[in-house]
């Protein structure tokens, strides 16, 4: 288990120095030329940067050789602050400010929280003196004299313990509500402010099964309406008595489309949602082995007594407080870091078909593994390793004591978690190494036009599916032992502050937004706050069970009700803005539409806006005449431009036509891959055409004529 020592060394000689280099390293490389491509992604892409020009000749185009720049290395800081919220918000969209509330949240409800947990209860538990009669029995630190487990059993102490967990959870409470209310209304005014956007008069329209039709061949279509109203009355109303006969709901925004998910039959997305689940709960408890290795390494004393060899290693101070306060965290990163990717596929295979649902849906499974595994796993498994002797060695009456006991004494485990994960990791964020050395190893050996150089430019974006499932991990510590053990505070404070600044930076100045969804993740993130509450209510129940406070137990039952009477409360209240759009506000821009714009200009915009990405490939070229030929030896052949030489076989679409007694032979040069299509018969036309769009390729018309427009060939079928 983790002394004061071993913090000292997690904290001072590793994270504290890592973080400060990488922070270092950072302000050094921003400042010189060649990568300023690198951490300006998003001027460059809006067109308000260009490269640097420099008076110092070649030399100064690769190296900053101004000496007086380097005197300011450090001046990101108060540049990241300058811009408003408001400003955030057209610069990098309502996502990416709502996001950095969640940071300035943090802040807000755990720094009044430290100074009373500091001053009140700290005092209290030190004052308890249980754990200097049980440390013949336990494996104790200095550290642990500070939580909760050094009250005595049947202490009258435990009032000022609940009577603190009711303080802070109505300030925690009264915090959410605040803060929903203004993202709500964010929300509400975001989408008011916004122009004429396709998906608000678009419906993701999905058939239980595929009609008697034989043309058909996909369960689901975007339908436009001519007005916000008709679209939100038919987005929101159940269609047919039976209510998996047609499900409709506000499409996605075109970017935010998933295509290759928009196929799939109402059957098979509830076949699949089954296999994942239970895939997911064989993934989370087969990564329980890896956690119960990581909790071996924390606890290094409590296998010491029940395993002797180890004692070498136990009494190298050195050696022992680097296993204990810096290996432990690093090896659960390590055993972190392919989760997401595993956890987006498997939300890729449930059938979601935009973007944001996906990541939403990743972040989900993400957070429930970090409660499962990080929370939960390292509190049970890292409680039997540092008490393996108690528990090997004394009645099993004593093992609900026990565990009573050491749970808040994995605050240790979760402090050097903390400084690992939330400072240096959050440092070596910024500095974007493994995309400065991509950017450079593309710049040298691919890179010859400026079409190109933008092209290696790799902005990155929000990485919601792990940022917001990591974050929501501290707000549930901090929940967690905010009473139980208040040391831990300071340090997540630390991180939301840190994190503030780093992300405020990366959203001016780097990530590239894929998708606006109007901040339609808050309402995830308020329920598991709250359900931290609940979490944070329960443990401590369960802890004053231990410690035969009978007396006192009782008065906390309460709390858990009024918690989920308040998510109640909330969620009737607020979530229906993140989840239905008023008929009233879809009336009135209609009206206010209808007075400044023309039919003609929404018809414009709605006629391509849900066009299948292979198509928009075409629009970069100037297509020319596609030639017929009846003999079947002779292949004609188009390319993107007059310029172009002959397409290679290996680049060809092939379509061949056998409506006629001489079959006839196409050949077009695609962007991208090669398929080929048989059509048997005119009558097959239509359902050649739903073919091609479901695969994700392109027809040609069969008459000798000027090519037209790949979205125009689909009408002629």
């Amino acid at each position: 288990m983790a002394t004061l020592e071993d913090i000292g060394v997690s904290a001072a000689l590793v994270n504290i120095l890592g973080a400060f280099a990488f922070l270092l390293a950072f302000a050094l490389l921003r400042t010189q030329p060649i990568n300023d491509r690198v951490y300006f992604p998003k001027w460059y892409i809006l067109g308000k940067r260009t490269s640097p020009r420099t008076r110092f000749g070649v030399v100064g185009k690769f190296v900053n050789l101004d000496i007086m720049t380097y005197f300011t290395f450090l001046n990101w800081m108060p540049e990241a602050l300058r811009m408003s919220e408001s400003e955030i918000i057209s610069h990098a969209g309502l996502d990416s400010a709502v996001f950095l509330r969640i940071y300035t949240l943090g802040l807000k409800i755990f720094g009044p929280i430290a100074v009373a947990a500091l001053l009140l209860l700290i005092p209290v538990n030190v004052s308890g003196g249980t754990l200097f009669f049980l440390c013949r029995d336990l494996v104790i630190s200095d550290i642990d004299k500070l939580s909760i487990s050094n009250i005595r059993p049947k202490s009258y102490k435990f009032f000022i313990h609940i009577s603190m967990e009711y303080v802070f959870t109505f300030w925690v409470c009264y915090m959410l509500y605040n803060e929903y209310g203004r993202v709500a209304s964010m929300r509400l005014n975001f989408l008011a402010a916004q122009g004429r956007k396709p998906e608000q008069f678009t419906l993701t329209l999905e058939r239980q099964k595929v009609l008697k039709d034989s043309n058909s061949v996909t369960p689901s279509a975007f339908v436009s309406f001519n007005s916000r109203w008709g679209a939100a009355v038919c987005a929101q109303t159940q269609q047919s008595k039976n209510p998996i006969l047609w499900l409709t709901n506000w499409a996605p925004e075109p970017r935010d489309v998933y295509w290759k998910n928009l196929a799939i039959s109402f059957f098979s997305l509830s076949i699949r949602k089954l296999v994942i689940s239970i895939s997911l709960f064989a993934l989370v408890f087969f990564y329980m082995i890896p956690i119960a290795f990581v909790q071996s390494l924390a606890n290094l004393e409590g296998l010491e007594r029940v395993a002797p060899f180890l004692r070498p290693v136990v009494e190298w101070s050195f050696l022992k407080s680097f296993m204990q306060g810096f290996v432990p965290g690093l090896v659960l990163k390590i055993f972190l870091y392919y989760l997401p990717a595993i956890l987006m596929v498997m939300s890729k295979i449930e059938g979601h078909v935009a973007l944001s649902v996906l990541q939403r849906r990743t972040a989900a499974k993400y957070y429930y593994f970090m409660l499962v595994n990080v929370f939960l796993g390292s509190i049970v498994a890292g409680t039997a390793f540092q008490q393996l002797h108690a528990f090997l060695h004394q009645s099993a009456t004593q093992i609900p004591r026990n565990i009573g006991v050491s749970i808040p004494m994995k605050a240790t485990f979760f402090i050097t978690y903390i400084m690992l994960d939330g400072w240096a990791g959050i440092a070596f964020e910024i500095l974007r190494l493994k995309d400065l050395v991509i950017f450079h190893l593309k710049n040298m050996f691919i890179v010859k036009t400026e079409r190109d150089l933008e092209k290696a430019m790799d902005p990155g974006g929000l990485d919601l599916p792990e940022a917001l499932p990591s974050l929501q991990l501290y707000f549930l510590l901090a929940i967690v032992y905010m009473v139980v053990t208040p040391i831990l505070l300071p340090f997540i404070l630390i991180f939301f502050a840190f994190a503030y600044f780093v992300y405020r930076h990366q959203v001016i100045n780097m990530y590239e937004q894929q998708y606006e969804s109007a901040a339609a993740f808050w309402p995830h993130v308020h329920a598991r706050i709250t359900a931290s509450l609940l979490i944070s209510q329960l443990l401590l129940l369960g802890l004053l069970s231990t410690k035969k406070a009978a007396n006192s137990t009782p008065l906390l039952v309460v709390l858990p009700i009024l918690t989920l009477t308040f998510h109640k409360y909330c969620k009737n209240r607020f979530e229906p803005a993140f989840r239905r759009y008023p008929l009233e506000e879809a009336m009135n821009k209609d009206t206010q539409d209808h007075a400044s714009d023309s039919d003609v200009k929404l018809k414009s915009l709605l006629a391509d806006a849900y066009l299948h990405p292979i198509f928009h490939s075409f629009e970069e070229v100037d297509l020319v005449e596609v030639k017929v030929e009846k003999n079947p030896e002779d292949i004609a052949s188009f390319s993107p431009s007059s310029l172009c030489s002959s397409p290679s076989p290996q680049h060809a679409h092939h379509l061949e036509d056998e409506t006629s007694d001489n079959a006839q032979r196409y050949e077009v040069e695609p962007p991208h891959s090669n398929y080929h299509y048989k059509v048997e018969s005119p009558n097959n036309m239509s359902r050649y055409k739903n073919q091609v769009i479901k695969s994700m390729s392109f027809v040609v018309s069969k008459v000798s004529q000027p090519a037209v427009h790949p979205a125009q060939l689909l009408n002629r079928f």
